[in-house]
């Protein structure tokens, strides 16, 4: 094979090394030092090196120069005509992620790269590269994910959007002597919840599971403008479980003159029990209000218990329930000096 030699001279090397320094387009003034390396002597392998790319791209550079000299550095895209990933391509692409492939005519149920390629070629008229579409869904901020499982609101959408709207404006418009929370309960499992987490290549983390589980359960209150979190905890999860946290909260809140709870239909919030409990606690301060059904993200108290497995219960190494609760303990406590400090800070 002919090896390629390039000869500047002194003063085109110095001038190519100004204009490396000059240009605003770095990968145009990286193309002026492949050539200025190569013209000193250094080999493809060490020009590559020294400039972080790769010998491809060197002796891609090399040949264009070969060929038309000076201009060969310039970047032809431009004679491409206009840009494909254009904003009107960009927000199509955009909407049809966000539905399923089986609006479109698919019979698969989740997208492929080719897939979206067809589509949007039909859409807009546009035909790009598979590697172009991994660069535009890149561009939209899409990723692979694990979507999340959802029940639909039975109710309609006047109905749930009127539920909504008044915990919204009962919230907005709470007077000082009365507090709101949110509540719900949350499972702790011995055998630890399997999630995420970081490796090295070539390795596996593993878990060890006791093989028998065992599970507590703790009835949480969470007040709507502290965050400070108020709980229980028992072995089983049942109305008397609910009746204890609504008990700490009479005492929790002496001075306030209702307590509103808003909460989740779950059966054991609206049993007999529960009423009759209702009518006993401290002269009726205890205001219950529910959320429509399965409408978790309304409710504040989710993410405080989505947090609390991230940091103590997903992938925990736990032998022992005990340990394991003490751990759960701490963490709470934890978060509550937390969030006192912040509304204290705030205040």
């Amino acid at each position: 094979m002919e090896r390629i030699v390039i000869c500047l001279g002194r003063s085109c090397n110095g001038k190519f090394r100004e204009k490396a320094r000059e240009v605003e387009d770095p990968k145009l003034a990286k193309r002026y030092l492949i050539i200025v390396n190569l013209d000193e002597g250094r080999s493809v392998s060490d020009t590559a090196r020294a400039l972080g790319i790769a010998e491809s791209t060197v002796r891609r550079v090399r040949q264009r120069f070969v060929e038309y000299g000076e201009a060969g550095l310039v970047d032809r895209r431009e004679d491409n005509g206009p840009e494909k990933l254009s904003e009107e391509y960009l927000a199509k692409l955009y909407d049809v992620v966000a539905g399923s492939p089986e609006e479109h005519g698919f019979f698969r149920p989740t997208w492929t790269r080719e897939m979206l390629v067809k589509v949007l070629h039909k859409g807009t008229g546009v035909q790009i590269h598979v590697s172009t579409m991994s660069r535009a869904l890149k561009i939209i901020g899409a990723r692979r994910g694990r979507p999340k499982p959802t029940v639909e609101c039975p109710w309609s959408k006047l109905a749930k959007s009127r539920r909504l709207r008044e915990i919204g404006e009962l919230l907005e418009n709470l007077p000082a002597d009365e507090v709101a929370v949110y509540e719900d309960e949350v499972d702790v499992h011995l055998n630890p919840k399997i999630g995420l987490d970081w490796m090295v290549c070539g390795q596996q983390k593993e878990v060890v599971t006791p093989g028998q589980n065992e599970k507590r359960y703790l009835a949480g209150a969470q007040d709507w403008r502290t965050g400070g979190l108020i709980w229980v905890e028992s072995k089983k999860k049942n109305s008397s479980l609910f009746i204890r946290v609504l008990w700490e909260l009479t005492q929790h809140y002496r001075q306030a003159k209702k307590i509103h709870v808003i909460l989740d239909n779950y059966s054991i919030h609206s049993t007999e029990q529960v009423q009759l409990s209702l009518e006993t606690l401290e002269g009726k301060r205890l205001e219950l209000h529910f959320l429509p059904p399965y409408c978790p993200d309304h409710n504040k108290i989710e993410r405080t218990w989505q947090v609390l497995h991230s940091n103590v219960t997903r992938n925990h190494k736990c032998k022992e329930m005990t340990r394991l609760m003490n751990n759960v303990r701490r963490y709470l406590r934890r978060r509550n000096r937390d969030h006192c400090q912040q509304y204290a800070n705030a205040a």
